[in-house]
């Protein structure tokens, strides 16, 4: 009995120092942003795939998905803010729509991704600001590609030349990660019915060779060049890290081409995924990157994701660092990654897949966010590397 008691005693002083060192319930006031969904580590349910856009009304809207061994690995919900981003409230869960991007268009709003992991490619519409969504059924509701295999990102979606853009991949063969990816463009005439998937067109498929510096590219960007051409920037998979891929788009987005020895650039944070966007008022692209700090180099570069910056070009070649907005010394269990923003006035509005501490063990790892969080970069066109972070 004594040895029983004696257990005992220690096993309530074990539960009471882990109690105090990790908390009973989370605490998010450390978090930077504004955290809008929340998911433990706990659960085995991560955090994924952060888009964000403006309704014509001025109100913000943002959805993310589910992955992890604990989700379907299916599903995303999409929340609204009607204060700037201060405050969210979910709207809608989706069920069949994974991986995918929020934009507008002509009044209307859409999102665009695949209905399942590797799946098929699917677009759907709602013209109540995001409450309710039609359902891609077969090729008349928004089923653009029925075949299997396919995989993206919240990457940009651009109108230009009197056309929808967006990047896309496939997985031939249907087995492991990354190395049998093939990147391709999908477009639409501008005035079509973005439901029907005749009025989409589809671009050869390029497949990395593994003869090139790296395993593979992937959550490709369609970007305008200086010249007026579109071209897909797209993360390279590196065992160093700080290189992207420039795709060129032929003017019908019926043929892609790369040149091997013209089409890798430098680019802070490359093997992450990134998104890029062009500013009239400075006649340049910026991007949110997972940029490697000189104190974290030494570690796999696509698995650092610890500090997000601010960077531009003015040629989409040559990129400079131009300010650093979040960062934590933890690069295990910390990440700023997957991050979708848009132009706000003098701003920058920002979503984040964000893995950070809750006071209960935090994160799984860097990867496996366990936070949804919105994020504004005021002034971005001033900031600098003597500026503060992010609160």
């Amino acid at each position: 009995m004594k040895k029983i008691i004696i257990l005992f005693s220690w096993l309530c002083l074990l539960w009471i120092v882990v109690g105090n060192a990790y908390g009973s319930e989370p605490d998010h006031s450390f978090v930077p942003g504004v955290v809008i969904d929340y998911s433990p580590a706990s659960t085995e349910i991560y955090i994924g795939c952060p888009s964000i856009a403006v309704l014509p009304d001025g109100s913000y809207v943002a959805s993310h998905s589910f992955f992890g061994p604990g989700s379907t690995q299916n599903r995303s919900c999409v929340f609204k803010s009607l204060d700037n981003g201060e405050t969210w409230l979910k709207l809608s869960d989706l069920d069949g729509q994974w991986w995918s991007t929020l934009f507008v268009h002509d009044g209307d709003l859409y999102i665009m991704g695949v209905n399942r992991r590797y799946g098929q490619a699917v677009i759907r519409r709602s013209r109540d600001g995001g409450r309710t969504w039609t359902n891609p059924l077969d090729e008349h509701t928004g089923l653009l590609l029925p075949e299997e295999e396919h995989h993206c990102a919240p990457v940009p979606v651009v109108l230009f030349n009197g056309r929808i853009w967006r990047a896309m991949e496939d997985r031939n063969p249907p087995e492991g990660w990354g190395i049998n990816f093939r990147s391709f463009v999908m477009s639409a005439p501008a005035d079509a019915d973005l439901l029907e998937a005749k009025n989409w067109t589809t671009s050869n498929r390029l497949r990395y060779n593994q003869d090139w510096p790296g395993s593979a590219w992937l959550e490709g960007n369609i970007v305008v060049t200086p010249e007026g051409k579109v071209c897909n920037i797209i993360r390279n998979h590196t065992e160093t890290g700080g290189k992207a891929a420039v795709i060129q788009v032929s003017d019908d987005g019926k043929t892609m081409s790369f040149d091997p020895e013209t089409g890798f650039i430098d680019f802070p944070g490359g093997s992450k995924k990134f998104t890029i966007r062009y500013d009239i008022a400075t006649g340049k692209y910026w991007s949110l990157t997972n940029y490697i700090r000189d104190c974290d180099k030494g570690g796999d570069p696509n698995m650092t994701r610890n500090t997000l910056a601010l960077i531009s070009s003015s040629d989409l070649k040559n990129w400079t660092v131009n300010s650093i907005l979040l960062y934590h010394p933890d690069v295990e269990k910390t990440g700023f990654q997957y991050v979708d923003w848009l132009f706000a006035g003098d701003d920058i509005i920002a979503v984040s897949r964000t893995a950070f501490d809750d006071g209960i063990g935090g994160a799984h790892n860097c990867h496996d966010a366990n936070y949804f969080t919105f994020h504004r970069v005021k002034n971005f066109r001033k900031r600098t590397m003597d500026d503060p972070l992010l609160k």
